[in-house]
C-alpha cells in the first residue's frame, strides 16, 4: 500500500471526528475573538490525535498552534483553520467546516508523516470576518520557520486559489460646532456637510480610479437632531484593490478627499486605520498547481477563479511571507449560493458538502506529501515566492 493509500485510508477513519466538529461549531456560533467553544473543540480533536497544542497563540485568546513532529528532517506543512461566526446568521460564510477541512487535513498528514518526515502545524487563526488575525500572525513571524502554508474555504465552485483585493479600512471624523438650526445656524460649523463633500468627493473621484478598484462606506454617526447644527460625524469605508501599491495610493487621494472636505466646511479632521490592513493574495502558483492535480485525481475539477469577484482576506498577508495557496471548494452540489446567507450556512449540513469535506482533506494532505516527498518540487515553490 502507498503512502497516498494510506492516506485514504487514515481519512476515511476520520469522517466521525470531522463531521463531528463541524457540527459542533455550526451549532455552536461564535464572533471574531469570543470563539472560546470553536478553538476548544479543535484543539480537543487535535490533541486526541496526537498534537502538541499552544493556546493562547500569538496573542490571542483564541488562536492555537498544534503541532506534529515526525522527529526527522523535512519542510513544515502548515494548515490555517478559522471559526468565527457572523452576527445573527451564524456560520453563513461556512467556518464551521473551513476550519474543520483545514485541521482534518494536518490530522490526517500526521498519519503518515513518520514515514516521510517533516512537521505539520496546524494554525487556529480567529477572527477572519473582523479583524483578521492571520494580518498578525504574519507581522509577528509565526510564519517564519514554516515551509509552505494552505488554506481552503466553502463555496459554490470548486475555484483555484487565485488573488484577493487589498483592503485598508478607514475611519473618518468630523468636528464643527453646534448652533440652533434655524435660530442662529450662522454660528454652527456643519460637521455633516463635510461628511456629505467627503462621500461627494469620493463619487467624483470615481472616474480616475481604476476599474477594479473599490471604495464603499456608511455614515455610522451623522448628527443628533434635526434642529441642531451636528457639530459631529463619523463614517467607515473600505478602501480596496488588486494590488497592494495601488490600495495605498487610492488610500491617499480618499484621505485628501476628507482634509479637502474638512477644509471647505470649517471642520477639523481626523482619520485611523479601524480593522487591520490586508495585503493582496499572491497565490504561489507552483503550490496550487500541486494541489489542483491532487484535486483532480480525487473528483474535483478545479476551475480559475472569475474576475471581478475578488473579496478580501487576511491569507492575503500570509502569502507575502510563506509560499501560500487559498482555494475554495463547492459545498453547493452545483447550486449557485452567495455567501454570508443563511442558505450557504445551511449547505454545510448537506452529504453533498459532508463528502466535499473529506475530498478535499485528503487533497490538502496529498499536497503535503508531494511537498515533503520532491525536494524539486518545494525547490521551485520557494524560487517561484522569491522571485515575485
Amino acid at each position: 500500500m502507498t503512502i497516498k493509500e494510506r492516506l485514504h485510508q487514515a481519512v476515511t477513519n476520520l469522517e466521525d471526528d470531522l463531521r463531528g466538529l463541524s457540527d459542533y461549531i455550526f451549532a455552536n456560533p461564535e464572533l471574531g475573538h469570543q470563539e472560546f467553544k470553536s478553538s476548544k473543540a479543535h484543539i480537543e480533536l487535535l490533541e486526541k490525535h496526537g498534537f502538541t497544542v499552544e493556546a493562547p497563540y500569538a496573542g490571542f485568546e483564541t488562536a492555537f498552534r498544534a503541532t506534529f513532529d515526525s522527529g526527522q528532517a523535512g519542510p513544515t506543512i502548515a494548515y490555517l483553520s478559522e471559526y468565527d461566526a457572523l452576527p445573527s446568521i451564524g456560520h453563513g460564510c461556512g467556518h464551521n467546516m473551513l476550519g474543520t477541512v483545514d485541521t482534518g487535513a494536518g490530522i490526517a498528514l500526521s498519519k503518515v508523516i513518520n514515514e516521510i518526515g517533516g512537521r505539520v502545524v496546524v494554525l487556529g487563526t480567529p477572527a477572519e470576518e473582523t479583524t483578521g488575525t492571520k494580518v498578525d500572525m504574519a507581522n509577528s513571524g509565526v510564519f517564519d520557520d514554516v515551509d509552505v502554508a494552505m488554506c481552503t474555504h466553502p463555496s459554490d465552485e470548486n475555484t483555484m486559489s487565485g488573488t484577493s483585493m487589498a483592503i485598508h479600512p478607514i475611519a473618518f471624523e468630523f468636528f464643527g460646532k453646534p448652533a440652533h438650526a434655524a435660530e442662529a445656524p450662522d454660528e454652527g460649523i456643519n460637521a455633516l456637510d463635510a461628511m456629505i463633500n467627503l462621500f461627494n468627493s469620493i463619487n467624483s473621484l470615481r472616474q480616475e480610479m481604476r476599474p477594479s478598484a473599490r471604495v464603499h462606506g456608511i455614515i455610522t454617526h451623522g448628527g443628533d437632531a434635526a434642529n441642531v447644527i451636528p457639530d459631529y460625524t463619523r463614517a467607515e469605508f473600505y478602501v480596496r484593490a488588486l494590488d497592494t501599491p495601488y490600495m495605498n495610493i487610492l488610500s491617499e487621494k480618499i484621505i485628501n478627499c476628507a482634509e479637502a472636505a474638512a477644509l471647505a466646511s470649517g471642520c477639523t479632521m481626523k482619520h485611523k486605520d479601524f480593522e487591520n490592513i490586508y495585503k493582496d493574495m499572491i497565490t504561489n502558483e507552483t503550490l496550487s498547481q500541486a494541489y489542483n492535480k491532487n484535486a483532480g485525481e480525487l473528483g474535483i475539477d478545479m476551475v480559475p477563479e472569475k474576475v471581478g469577484e475578488n473579496g478580501s482576506i487576511d491569507m492575503g498577508d500570509v502569502s507575502h511571507v510563506v509560499p501560500s495557496i487559498h482555494s475554495y471548494y463547492s459545498i453547493t452540489d452545483g447550486k449557485r449560493v452567495i455567501g454570508h446567507t443563511p442558505e450557504f450556512r445551511d449547505c454545510t449540513q448537506t452529504p453533498f458538502a459532508y463528502d466535499m469535506m473529506l475530498k478535499v482533506v485528503e487533497t490538502l494532505a496529498r499536497t503535503g506529501i508531494d511537498v515533503i516527498e520532491q525536494p524539486q518540487l518545494l525547490e521551485a515553490i520557494k524560487e517561484e515566492f522569491h522571485n515575485r
